[in-house]
């Protein structure tokens, strides 16, 4: 497993599996075929498998968390870097790899050779290459509603930022990339599909913080309680 230039520090979530060729012997898909299913194959397993895991009946709910912990994965291995590097690596068209059975940081496979392009393409990457036709294909397998995967993907950068932003102060000695993790995500909070989920905003000694307006099911879990960010709070 090959952590990303920059990214692997903050923890598992901001790095991911690199190496030659196609990894779809192993059971990698491209996302962008994830995407093009409707239903998707692939999403449909993920959903059963997070189901089964965490112990709930609920299509809906495994669906909602799967979506989410998708997301944060998402973020991560773009925002990471971008933050720290004012790069991110390349995750247009079909170049990031999917392993529905696998958790992080080995479900997310990129080319070793794959560029590294400015942090400005964060919105155009990950919110539209990425994001809306991962929503839209959720919602076709699960039929959750879109203003939920919203909150979701909206929760999942807010998570992203506490974590890279907790990082960057404390171990990783990086005050500057807290600065701009904290610009970008508030840049990528401002766009139409993200302001209304929610809102992001900075306590205490910076520590982002937010709470968002619908609320990702988890509460029906078995065991499962309310997040920290939850409407329902």
């Amino acid at each position: 497993m090959g952590a990303l230039t920059g990214g692997g520090g903050p923890g598992p979530f901001f790095a991911v599996r690199t190496g030659p060729g196609e990894p779809r012997a192993e059971g990698f898909v491209p996302l962008a075929e994830v995407y093009a299913g409707r239903p998707s194959p692939a999403l449909t397993a993920r959903v059963a498998e997070v189901g089964r895991r965490l112990g709930t009946p609920e299509r809906r709910v495994a669906a909602s968390l799967a979506q989410q912990g998708l997301a944060a994965r998402l973020w991560s291995v773009a925002l990471g870097p971008a933050a720290l590097t004012d790069r991110m690596p390349d995750l247009s068209g079909g170049r990031l790899w999917w392993h529905p059975g696998r958790s992080a940081p080995d479900e997310l496979w990129l080319p070793d050779d794959a560029p590294r392009v400015p942090a400005g393409r964060l919105r155009e990457d990950v919110l539209l290459g990425h994001l809306v036709p991962l929503c839209e294909s959720v919602h076709a397998v699960s039929g959750v509603a879109p203003g939920l995967l919203w909150g979701n993907a909206a929760s999942a950068l807010a998570g992203t930022l506490r974590v890279l932003h907790s990082w960057c102060l404390g171990e990783g000695a990086r005050p500057g990339a807290a600065a701009r993790a904290v610009a970008l995500a508030e840049e990528l909070m401002a766009d139409p599909l993200l302001r209304d989920a929610g809102g992001l905003r900075l306590t205490g000694p910076g520590a982002p913080a937010y709470v968002r307006r619908s609320c990702c099911l988890y509460y029906r879990v078995p065991g499962g309680g309310l997040c920290g960010d939850c409407a329902l709070r």
